[in-house]
């Protein structure tokens, strides 16, 4: 007799219990990941400080470190990472975060043997910051930032916003640490502890628009429209949490509409920043007008819920004494940073005026029988 056939129930809590499941399995996926770069780190540390340590006790030298290189490859076949230049780079690794009377110059070949001396005991393990990063990610740090302490704290951005290498490349590259948290507020004032220490955190001065190309006559539009077709660099740029919500935003009073020239929202912050570009410098009148929009939007959008809104006033250039005065007796949140681009503001003053402008070179090309 054949058996009956059964119709599988599915519990109505199935889906909520599936999904559960799929999120503890890419949480024990990002454990283990973690778990692995962190013995990872710690290896290549240990095999670093061995390096520094012979060197120093007993004058280990290139031969013996070619010998060790010859030797782990062997030992472990399948293996990457023990050239001698690596196992070179694994000891600077070591020394880029000790009080170095020399820096290490070339991190490809074993330093000269009178400078062996300087070399102070590396200890056992690595900052902890190190260890939730990528082995790439820890060498461009020895490499391109100079100072210990700047050091961890690109590694501590790294581990929480998830920076990509090009990513910390161009945070190290723009100066960010020097940056965070720099532009003249009022925060202090009229926002309570500890909103007051994030949101000062989440502003900088100044901030760098490499990625724009303007002319000398451009306008304040000119700046928007840039900044909104670079969307995606322009926030990478603000910092993590802001969210784009609109340029141009009307905010109707009295029958009459202005325009906001960019508005955001903060996802950590929990309220609307209003960005407000200015092509000149700083002048007082612009924290009151700042002011205005901030009362309104308070008034007609901001959510119960919301924090008070933030303002952020980004000129060409700035008094820092007019501005702290402005924004002395003001009652609502405002920041004033400069803003740049990097390729034009880099540049010699001897040089800036002796340059080709763009319209040049594009006349110059036209003028060209190109191929």
């Amino acid at each position: 007799m054949a058996k009956k056939k059964t119709h599988l129930s599915i519990p109505d809590d199935y889906p909520q219990v599936l999904e559960f499941l799929k999120q503890r399995v890419r949480q024990a996926q990002t454990k283990a990941m973690l778990s692995a770069n962190s013995e990872l780190i710690g290896l290549y540390w240990d095999i670093g400080r061995q390096i520094a340590q012979r060197q120093q006790d007993v004058g280990w030298g290139r031969g013996v470190v070619d010998r060790l290189s010859k030797d782990l490859r062997s030992a472990f076949p399948e293996m990457k990472g023990f050239s001698a230049s690596s196992l070179w780079r694994m000891r600077a690794f070591c020394l880029a975060y000790q009080d170095l009377a020399q820096p290490v110059r070339d991190l490809e070949t074993p330093p000269d043997a009178e400078r062996l001396a300087q070399v102070v005991r590396v200890s056992e393990r690595p900052p902890e910051a190190l260890l939730g990063i990528p082995w790439g990610h820890n060498v461009v740090l020895f490499e391109k930032v100079k100072r210990p302490d700047e050091r961890l704290w690109y590694a501590a951005k790294t581990v929480e916003h998830g920076w990509s290498r090009a990513v910390l490349t161009v945070q190290i590259e723009s100066g960010l640490f020097e940056r965070q948290g720099k532009a003249i507020t009022n925060f202090d004032s009229t926002l309570p502890n500890p909103q007051s220490d994030l949101a000062q955190q989440s502003l900088k001065d100044p901030y760098v628009f490499d990625f724009l190309t303007l002319h000398d006559d451009a306008v304040e539009r000119d700046l928007e429209r840039g900044l909104v077709d670079h969307v995606q660099k322009f926030l990478l740029e603000l910092g993590a949490g802001f969210a784009f919500v609109g340029r141009q935003v009307p905010l109707s009073v009295a029958d009459e509409d202005d325009f906001l020239d960019l508005l955001f929202y903060h996802l950590k912050l929990r309220c609307f920043v209003v960005i407000d570009l200015k092509m000149r410098k700083f002048s007082p009148s612009d924290a009151g007008q700042m002011n205005y929009y901030l009362s309104a939007i308070d008034d007609l959008m901001r959510h119960p819920d919301d924090a008070p809104t933030i303002g952020l006033i980004l000129c060409k250039s700035k008094d820092r004494i007019k501005a702290e005065y402005a924004l002395r007796d003001i009652n609502k949140p405002i920041g004033i940073s400069e803003w740049q681009t990097k390729l034009v503001d880099s540049l010699p003053e001897s040089l800036k005026g002796s340059l080709p402008t763009i319209e040049q070179i594009e006349a110059e090309l036209e003028s060209e029988d190109l191929p």
